[in-house]
Formats: structure tokens, sequence, C-alpha cells
């Protein structure tokens, strides 16, 4: 199984961005995906995730500003990111949560000038 990210990159404050994630490879179709940021110097934290059964799930920080999404038939997870804040600033990867395995992407970076 491989995830591949894509769509992070450089916005203002305030500003919108959408990350997509593909899924390729044999994998039961009854899974978790999500994506996670890292801070520097910090652990992988949560920001959202999506059931298959497209049950969400969001993190305190991102709860009313981010949304996430998927297409089944893609395997594709989306974020939709909007009223981006500087705290916001990190690398971001999807994950891929199935049979208690986890998978991941490559992260991709998203950064947020004031």
């Amino acid at each position: 199984v491989q995830l591949q990210a894509s769509g992070g990159g450089l916005v203002q404050a305030g500003g919108s961005l959408r990350l997509s994630c593909a899924a390729s490879g044999s994998f039961f179709s009854i899974n978790v995906m999500g994506w996670y940021r890292q801070f520097p110097g910090k652990e992988r934290e949560l920001v959202a995730s999506i059931t298959s059964s497209l049950k969400t799930d969001y993190s305190d920080a991102v709860k009313g500003r981010f949304t996430i999404s998927r297409d089944n038939a893609k395997n594709t997870v989306y974020l939709q990111m909007d009223s981006l804040e500087p705290e916001d600033t990190a690398v971001y990867f999807c994950n891929l949560l199935v049979i208690r395995k986890n998978y991941w992407g490559q992260g991709t970076l998203v950064t947020v000038s004031s």
C-alpha cells in the first residue's frame, strides 16, 4: 500500500489550501483515512479523520476551519483548509488505518505566513 500526498505550499494567513492523498495497492475497503501534522520537535498529532462510512472527526484546533472528505471510488482523501493561521504551519501527513495497521504518506509542508 502506498499513499501519495500533494497540495502543500505557502499561503498567507486567512487563505486556503487543499491537500489530497491517494492510496494505491490492495487493502480492505473498511478503513479510516486521515491527516496528521507535525510541528518541529513535537509528536505527530491528528488533524482530522474520516471512516469509509464517512464519519468524521476533527481536532479542536481545526474544527470549523478544516473539512475532511474522501472519494472511496478513488481511494483518495482530501483536506480543505480555510482560514489558515500561522499556527497551522507544519508538515502534514496522510494516514490509512486498515485492520489495525497504519500506512503513511510522505509529508507535505504547509507554511502560513502572517
